[in-house]
């Protein structure tokens, strides 16, 4: 029998009939004679739904309070699926985080998993039930609830399955599996059969939204087997594993974008020792994540440096630098904002050369302007403005000879809970 971990997300679950579709698929699996352990996300909508309440009654409610909150909606998910795999004649039992015995540190909203003590959920599987996990959060040792953040159901999913010794973790979401590019944006994307851990975690946290960033990096650690599959198909989907097979003249494995980007510029400082560290060290403080960094050459003394980080962080990253400005003297602070970061990802970019060449040229031949450049031993990016960010995953998506289909862009980004 082999131990599978199943994980939905709220699209997944989104409504009665697609609850049962699901219950379906896990009493199939246990009818295959497998255990099952299912991690499920609130359905659909619930999460916005519940910080707009709390919004109306509180601008800035208590982070403490937040959670409490937030963690209803798994908790109506598991006890749903139970309910509709009893239906059909199958045992199943449901567990909030902390019943599962998932231990986080006492941070609210975007707690990281310290331990976990899978007793309880052992006991289920060995009797026969199919045990249905809240995802997206945990409980410290204090026994306060805390929230893992945005995409912590596929951490939960893949931290449980590195603690029951799981032989597969499967991740079920609205597409077939990881693709060369977001398929609602490029229909000519192509579809991977299998990925390895550090493409896939560029990808992730590139923006590439099929997979959380913590999830892939907590499965390389473990060595936890990932699938990413299709709710809604029986399609195979794509393997996350240490190292995949290199696709014949696929040096580049997928093109992410990331639109939640905006540039700080802090001009005229001058030119000694410490000065990024006071500056780096108080954004990180105040818990700002700084992505690309950027230092122009010295001139009379002084020097221009650039970074970027989320748009929501902007305006606190301002007032941050703004607040330093004794400890750290400076002729202007300047930003910019409707910033798309497109990267382009692969591990044969290691030993092919011209990968870089072949991307600006695709870039200059639409006459787009560079605004800044990152890169890593498998990751190109590029900083360029919002307005034509479609056009260049295009191009790129064309010159690596990623296409499969008649090019065309349809819809948006993915969104994941």
């Amino acid at each position: 029998m082999s131990l599978i971990v199943m994980k939905f997300g709220g699209s997944s679950v989104g409504s009665t009939e697609r609850m049962q579709r699901v219950a379906r698929r896990i009493a199939d699996y246990k009818e295959a004679g497998h255990g099952v352990v299912v991690v499920v996300s609130a359905m659909g909508d619930t999460t916005d739904d519940l910080i707009d309440q709390s919004k109306q009654l509180n601008e800035k409610p208590p982070v403490r309070e937040m959670d409490m909150l937030l963690a209803v909606g798994e908790q109506i998910s598991v006890a749903l699926l139970a309910m509709a795999i009893d239906a059909i004649g199958h045992k199943s039992k449901s567990f909030t985080g902390w019943q599962a015995g998932i231990e986080t540190e006492a941070v609210h909203g975007k707690a990281r998993i310290t331990d976990i003590r899978p007793d309880r959920i052992h006991e289920a599987v060995e009797s026969g039930h199919a045990v249905i996990v809240a995802g997206f959060q945990g409980a410290t040792v204090q026994g306060e609830i805390t929230t893992l953040g945005r995409g912590g159901s596929d951490t939960t999913a893949v931290a449980l399955a590195a603690a029951i010794k799981a032989d597969v973790c499967e991740i079920y979401t609205d597409v077939d599996g990881v693709y060369s590019t977001d398929p609602r944006v490029v229909k000519c994307a192509r579809k991977l059969d299998e990925i390895s851990y550090d493409e896939m975690l560029e990808l992730a946290n590139l923006g590439a939204a099929v997979l959380h960033p913590r999830a892939v990096e907590y499965a390389k650690n473990y060595n936890v087997k990932l699938v990413v599959r299709s709710s809604f198909t029986q399609n195979e989907g794509t393997s996350v594993k240490e190292e995949a097979v290199m696709e014949q003249g696929m040096v580049v494995r997928g093109i992410a974008y990331d639109k939640n980007v905006a540039r700080i510029s802090i001009l005229g400082v001058g030119d000694v020792p410490g000065v990024l560290a006071k500056v780096f060290g108080a954004l990180a403080s105040s818990g700002i994540d700084v992505d690309i960094i950027v230092q122009s050459g010295t001139q009379e003394g002084k020097a221009d440096f650039a970074f970027t980080v989320s748009s929501n962080d902007r305006d606190k990253a301002i007032s941050v630098v703004e607040s330093i400005r004794g400890e750290v003297p400076y002729r202007e602070l300047t930003s910019e904002q409707n910033l798309v970061k497109v990267s382009i990802v692969g591990a044969g970019m290691v030993s092919n050369p011209g990968v870089a060449a072949k991307m600006f040229a695709a870039i200059y031949d639409l006459g787009i302007n560079l605004i800044m450049v990152t890169t890593s031993e498998i990751r190109l990016s590029v900083v360029i403005t919002a307005e034509r960010a479609q056009e260049v995953v295009l191009a790129l998506h064309s010159a690596y000879g990623l296409d499969t289909a008649e090019q065309a862009f349809v819809g948006g980004p993915q969104d994941r809970r």
